[in-house]
């Protein structure tokens, strides 16, 4: 290829970059940003704060659960893992029919390994935890 026809590319091949550098930040962005709001939450429950845990959950779970105590005494019981979680390590996220989905795979206070599926809505607030369901070993992609 010439010199001409080489310089003539610039412009198509410095478009393609500029579009690659506003994509990807805002990808990666919203990445964190999800595990952030997850991370918060739990962060929430060690600090026995379920005011400002139930403050990460959807319009729709806080509709559900009326008050943060009530939403509080649900985690507590039906998920003990998250409401003391002793560590907790980010798996998959991505889009799906639902919407977007990060596992996570969470360590209880006896060391035991559980994977939940958090479903993630993005609101005018940022992103909100709209459900979580228990997995099986089997159902998480490696």
């Amino acid at each position: 290829m010439n010199l001409k026809k080489c310089i003539a590319q610039i412009p198509y091949f410095a478009s393609i970059f500029v579009l690659l550098l506003f994509w990807l930040p805002a990808t990666a962005g919203e990445q964190e940003d999800v595990q952030a709001t997850i991370n918060g939450q739990c962060q929430a429950f060690l600090e026995d704060d379920v005011t400002r845990a139930f403050t990460y959950a959807s319009p729709s779970i806080r509709s559900m659960f009326g008050t943060p105590q009530n939403f509080g005494e649900m985690v507590r019981r039906g998920y003990p893992m998250v409401w003391k979680p002793a560590g907790m390590t980010f798996l998959e996220q991505k889009e799906t029919p639902q919407g977007r989905t990060q596992d996570v795979q969470i360590f209880d206070a006896s060391g035991t390994a559980h994977y939940l599926r958090y479903f993630v809505t993005q609101t005018l607030n940022g992103w909100k935890i709209s459900g979580v369901q228990l997995l099986d070993i089997a159902d998480i992609s490696v």
